[in-house]
């Protein structure tokens, strides 16, 4: 009994969100329209700045610079909850394909760990895709 109590205990407390023991991550949703546009989510903790590159048409993986399509941790502009190491943008985007990556501190480059579908990037990487309908 105390050891199936023991092991409950240990899931659970490797499961709670926020908890320092919580190794288990909740996967966020693929990037999806909510009416107001498409968001865009990412989860980095530990993150300063995080911005979304891409193939967009006024993106073009951040070719005019790192202050275009920040994503904030701030409860707005798409993000839910301040400070919770969830960044958001919404993202105004018309039908297409589309390829992108985020960018954590203007120098790390990361595949969309929730999107739905990657290519090759051409460089021996992946780009995340998504596919607005």
């Amino acid at each position: 009994m105390i050891k199936n109590y023991a092991i409950f205990l240990l899931i659970y407390l490797f499961s709670v969100p926020g908890c320092s023991l919580g190794i288990v991550k909740k996967r966020l949703a693929a990037p999806h329209d909510i009416g107001s546009g498409i968001l865009f989510q990412f989860d980095a903790p530990s993150a300063r700045q995080v911005n979304l590159a891409g193939d967009f048409p006024d993106n073009e993986w951040l070719k005019h610079g790192d202050q275009i399509d920040m994503m904030y941790d701030n409860g707005e502009n798409g993000d839910k909850v301040a400070g919770d190491g969830i960044w958001s943008i919404l993202k105004q985007l018309s039908s297409g394909r589309y390829e992108y990556k985020f960018v954590v501190d203007r120098n790390t480059w990361v595949i969309d760990p929730n999107a739905m579908d990657t290519s090759d990037d051409g460089y021996g990487g992946k780009n995340s895709v998504l596919i607005v309908k």
